[in-house]
């Protein structure tokens, strides 16, 4: 899977990020996403009329998702899905949240990247094909040192009674948000399309290399 070349610069709350150009927005602001997803529903079904009966639950389902992603935090959502001449098309998104945490005493938690580190906990594999979980620090140009964990994680599905999970690859970068104490902002990339895994982390420390705050 080549590197994208052509990228498109996003400006939301407070921070701007480049994205691939191909690259399309699940949009999740309250005051725009019923549109933009009543806009996504209806061009679907133009281009896959036999999914017409299904327009309702697909409108239900991701107004849920998006209602949720901005519940906990999410302020962009970017999405790809791309064939390469496969019947399964190569899918993966880069989502960028506001997210912070307190102590039991109620202290908001440190968001030093070692101190990230400290508490985020490495995963081996104990054979081949398990779930695995390494944890760095980087340094993002403009921005400084921030706290990162990368693997091949099993993502509990929300609100799932049956305590289920997704496999996917995943990459977390956690950045600390100057002038907000314990606050990060928290931007994940991930795919379910494992056997791409290398490629799929250096698009997103390509993608995260661009985040700065907007001045």
């Amino acid at each position: 899977m080549a590197r994208y070349m052509e990228s498109l610069t996003i400006e939301r709350g407070g921070f701007r990020i480049k994205v691939p150009e191909s690259w399309w927005e699940f949009d999740v602001r309250p005051e725009s996403r019923d549109d933009a997803i009543r806009r996504m529903v209806s061009e679907r079904i133009a281009q896959r009329p036999e999914l017409g009966a299904y327009k309702d639950t697909y409108t239900a389902f991701l107004r849920r998702a998006a209602a949720d992603a901005w519940k906990s935090g999410a302020l962009y959502c970017g999405c790809m899905a791309e064939s390469f001449g496969g019947d399964t098309p190569i899918t993966g998104s880069i989502t960028v949240s506001l997210v912070g945490g307190r102590t039991k005493d109620g202290a908001p938690l440190s968001t030093d990247p070692q101190a990230v580190i400290d508490q985020l906990a490495v995963r081996e594999a104990r054979k081949p094909g398990d779930a695995w979980r390494k944890v760095a620090t980087v340094d993002i140009p403009g921005v400084g040192a921030a706290a990162r964990t990368y693997g091949v994680e099993d993502i509990p599905v929300p609100d799932d009674s049956l305590g289920r999970t997704v496999r996917a690859v995943l990459m977390q970068t956690f950045i600390p948000v100057p002038g907000q104490e314990g606050k990060v902002a928290l931007v994940a990339g991930s795919s379910q399309v494992l056997d791409l895994a290398d490629s799929f982390f250096d698009i997103f420390d390509a993608i995260t290399s661009t985040f700065r705050f907007a001045e």
